[in-house]
């Protein structure tokens, strides 16, 4: 079958391909929004996964074994992310109180040997403990604060790895080492931030649900997740510059 053929077949069967999986996009924009601030709207999602969609339906190999929704369902999310980051709405205090805070904890750790607790942080930046607390909710409502934001792309945590061999051999064993990295910073974690980050990207449960599993209110488990991030960057400094 000659190129041009087998592109005609493909794009006559791409329509009807979107068609089947368009309820595809709408539930992973509805599970994803549930997880983001409410400034995020699910309409904006489903817009950008259908992109994503419309990608997968023109990249798909089948020879290489995976299943088309598995692979779309990885574009999609991949094009929903592309456009929260696209559409960053947090304002500058935002990204420095961030820098800030993942300093704070750094020098805190590394002067006690331990992990920083809230209070040690909030005096280390020269405020009230309730001050700090807002702060850390301001980071989780102002921006999506993620894995993503270490380093790690979604295709990255897939244990396939598709697409490392692209960038070639190198960057599959730095990939590799990062990711032992991030493992075991993620070990180090206090016991309730390792937590609510297992429950949040494992379990993919939302930050109220969050806070019935732990009994604490929505607010405080945004707080937690916050510094949980946080703390993973300072300890990641080496990786993440």
């Amino acid at each position: 079958m000659s190129k041009a053929a087998a592109y005609a077949i493909s794009r006559d069967d791409r329509t009807q391909i979107v068609e089947q999986h368009t309820n595809l996009v709408k539930r992973i924009a509805h599970h994803m929004v549930a997880r983001l601030p409410a400034s995020v709207q699910v309409d904006d999602l489903i817009q950008a996964g259908m992109i994503g969609l419309l990608e997968a339906s023109g990249n798909f190999d089948h020879s290489k074994g995976a299943s088309f929704e598995t692979f779309a369902g990885i574009r999609i999310r991949g094009a929903m992310l592309d456009e929260i980051r696209r559409g960053d709405w947090a304002p500058r205090s935002v990204h420095k109180n961030s820098r800030l805070i993942a300093t704070a904890i750094r020098e805190v750790e590394s002067e006690t040997g331990r992990d920083a607790r809230d209070l040690e942080v909030a005096e280390k930046l020269n405020m009230e403990l309730d001050d700090y607390h807002h702060i850390l909710n301001d980071v989780r409502s102002g921006r999506m604060i993620g894995i993503e934001d270490l380093g790690v792309t979604e295709d990255a945590l897939l244990s396939d790895k598709q697409d490392a061999s692209f960038d070639g051999p190198f960057n599959d064993i730095e990939q590799d080492a990062f990711q032992r990295s991030l493992s075991a910073s993620i070990r180090t974690l206090p016991e309730r931030e390792a937590l609510v980050l297992s429950l949040y990207y494992d379990e993919e449960l939302n930050l109220k649900e969050i806070g019935e599993v732990l009994s604490v209110s929505e607010s405080r488990v945004s707080q937690i997740h916050s510094q949980a991030m946080l703390r993973l960057k300072s300890r990641m400094q080496d990786w993440t510059g």
